[in-house]
This record gives structure tokens, sequence and C-alpha cells, in this order.
């Protein structure tokens, strides 16, 4: 079972990922935003909207299978994981800088998970 929640995960964090860089080039391929029917026209007039929909469907499908089997509380936390992997893409794919404060969220966010990782590994020791 530890090895689907693994293999689930990664997944989870693949088409998080895929679908906010995604989202990203489709914004940018859009621009300037306005609010008018050629917006919408330039919005799907380019791959990048359609493979936002796959990351974002393939996210929710998984999301959906780790939730009927894993544990509330770390599956939640360990989703959140996607801010860390969309910040990394950021920097190779829009040339984005870490911040010390980027940093610092992003540490946070993996630490949090990590402490209910052990919290939950207790917890299952106990039972």
């Amino acid at each position: 079972m530890k090895k689907f929640y693994i293999i689930g995960f990664i997944l989870l964090l693949f088409f998080d990922t895929f679908g906010q860089t995604s989202f990203k080039l489709t914004a940018l391929s859009a621009m300037p935003f306005e609010v008018s029917v050629d917006w919408f026209m330039r919005v799907f007039s380019h791959g990048w909207a359609y493979l936002v929909m796959l990351g974002y469907t393939g996210a929710f499908i998984t999301w959906m299978v780790l939730l009927k089997n894993a544990p509330v509380g770390p599956a939640f936390a360990a989703s959140h994981l996607q801010v860390v992997t969309v910040m990394l893409v950021s920097v190779i794919a829009f040339d984005e800088q870490i911040t010390l404060t980027r940093m610092l969220g992003g540490l946070s966010i993996i630490i949090g998970i990590v402490f209910l990782a052990l919290a939950e590994q207790k917890l299952q020791r106990k039972s």
C-alpha cells in the first residue's frame, strides 16, 4: 500500500505542476488580458489551454483515488507540495527567482509534511 501512496502522490504532483505551468503559459500566450471575445479566442487558440484541462483532470482523478485510500490529514498536507514543485519548475521555465521568502515558505511546507507523516506513522504503530 505504501508503494501505491508514493506513486499516487508523484502522479498528483506531476499533474498539479503540469496544470499550473500550462495555466501560466496559456495566460502568457493570450496577453494582453481583456474582457472580450477576442481574448477568449486567443486563450483557446493555443494548445496550452487544453493541456491545462488535461493537467487538472489528471490531478482530480488522482486525488479522488488517493482520498479513497489514504489518510486525509497527511494526504491533504502532501497535496500542498505542488507549491514547491511549481516554484522549482518556474525557475527553469519562466526564469523566476527563488527569494529567501519563497525558500522559507517551501521549507515550511516540506517540514510540515514530514511532521504529519511521522505523526501518522506513530498513530499507526499504536493501533
